[in-house]
């Protein structure tokens, strides 16, 4: 195991994260309401990030076949979201540095870059599927060729580059999409009036026959332990310290997380409700948002497509920020999103997903599975580092994981391996 670099080390005794202020616990400073929405960030950048078409497709098909039946699944992994990316919040309050730069240090080099590099791969592989979302969405909502659209919004994410302050216009401008994604989703609930009672049903676990792999897929979209991973580094860029710490968790962290968690649950429920009326079948996004139509004409279709234009839209800038900064990071290069080679970096993976998705024409399920097959190989290291880091005494003090954040943390490692081995069988049969 490598030692900590001396450097860092000394950043840690001279900064407010010293062992000595440990001792005296977090405290909690006096804010305004506008100090605590200037809190508010990172957890929905998280979010959106997690919440993509490929979130989005998972849950139409739940609630398409399995009906109300799976609605606890979103439950179980929101909570398990929320305690991982807790983890991350106070690791990017306590590390003098970047996380992959803490795990150089305390774990070695090699495993700090492994991570980095593996991330880097899911992001690049995400990124097609968010391009190809991107192009449905905005087609749906305003006509025209969704390959045309995918190079426009490609463009404007990319615009994103050339300002300097890069990740906090990233989260300003993904904190408005999560509230459009919010009132396009709850008002589709409203036009499908699903049924509530059975709904509330769906929140006792119970495996449909059939239903495994869906349940496999809908944990592994809502469990990001990729993203969770990611927290850390918005709470670096904003600077937030330890006294910060309860009132992220109530403003940002909590409701970051939840809200993507909600807008799923939502879909497969007005997916229940809409084929239920309907009797039509859908299997993707776009087929759901059609069958709209019989119940409340076009404007319904397009407030659900809507929805899915914003998902795709955030999921594509955050994913392209967090691959480019961790990459960076992990080349030794810089753990900010401004630093010159993460930019390099959001262009490399966006270039990549328009390209990918105009040389096809479609979804192109190779790099679906390949993103699968990385997640396989990489979700349990990192969640494992972030569990390990979250438990070293010398790094944390006082915001060291308590017996319920490591009973959770159990149950979540537990939960990815689980998922791996399945996705590894999958690929085997």
């Amino acid at each position: 195991m490598a030692k900590p670099n001396n450097t860092h080390t000394a950043l840690g005794t001279n900064n407010v994260f010293s062992q000595e202020q440990y001792s005296a616990g977090p405290s909690r400073k006096k804010r305004t309401f506008l100090g605590y929405l200037a809190l508010m960030g990172p957890a929905f950048v998280v979010g959106a990030w997690q919440f993509g078409p490929g979130n989005l497709t998972t849950a139409v098909q739940a609630g398409g076949q399995f009906s109300y039946s799976l609605v606890w699944v979103i439950v179980i992994s929101t909570i398990l979201m929320i305690f991982f990316a807790d983890m991350s919040v106070r690791l990017g309050i306590c590390s003098p540095v970047s996380l992959i730069s803490s795990i150089k240090d305390h774990l070695g080099n090699w495993v700090g870059r492994l991570a980095g590099f593996g991330v880097f791969g899911i992001t690049l592989m995400f990124s097609v599927g968010n391009a190809v979302g991107s192009g449905l969405g905005l087609s749906m909502v305003f006509g025209g060729s969704p390959a045309v659209w995918t190079v426009v919004c490609t463009l404007a994410v990319g615009a994103v580059v050339v300002f300097k302050n890069v990740y906090g216009i990233v989260e300003r401008a993904l904190l408005v999409i999560v509230l459009l994604m919010g009132a396009s989703f709850i008002a589709s609930a409203i036009v499908a009036q699903p049924d509530w009672y059975l709904a509330m049903e769906g929140l006792v676990p119970q495996l449909p026959p059939g239903s495994e792999i869906l349940v496999v897929a809908l944990v592994g979209t809502n469990f990001s332990i990729n993203a969770a991973f990611y927290t850390s580094y918005g709470i670096k860029e904003n600077q937030r310290t330890k006294e910060d710490y309860r009132d992220i968790t109530l403003v940002d962290t909590i409701p970051g997380i939840v809200a993507p968690g909600i807008m799923t649950g939502l879909v497969i429920m007005v997916a229940a409700a809409v084929l239920g009326k309907t009797g039509a079948e859908a299997g993707t996004i776009n087929a759901l948002a059609s069958v709209f139509e019989p119940l409340a004409g076009p404007i319904g279709s397009i407030v659900f497509a809507l929805g899915l234009s914003c998902a795709a839209f955030s999921s594509m800038i955050a994913n392209a920020t967090a691959g480019g900064t961790m990459i960076s990071d992990a080349l030794g290069r810089g753990s900010g999103a401004s630093s010159v080679m993460a930019k390099t970096f959001f262009a490399v993976i966006l270039t990549f997903g328009v390209i990918v998705t105009l040389v096809f024409q479609g979804s192109p399920v190779v790099l679906i599975v390949v993103a699968q097959s990385l997640t396989v190989l990489i979700a349990p290291l990192l969640g494992f580092l972030i569990f390990i880091m979250a438990n070293r005494r010398s790094l944390m003090g006082s915001l060291r994981n308590r017996w319920w954040h490591n009973t959770f943390g159990i149950i979540g490692l537990l939960a990815i391996l689980a998922l791996s081995m399945r996705l590894m069988w999958t690929f085997v049969a």
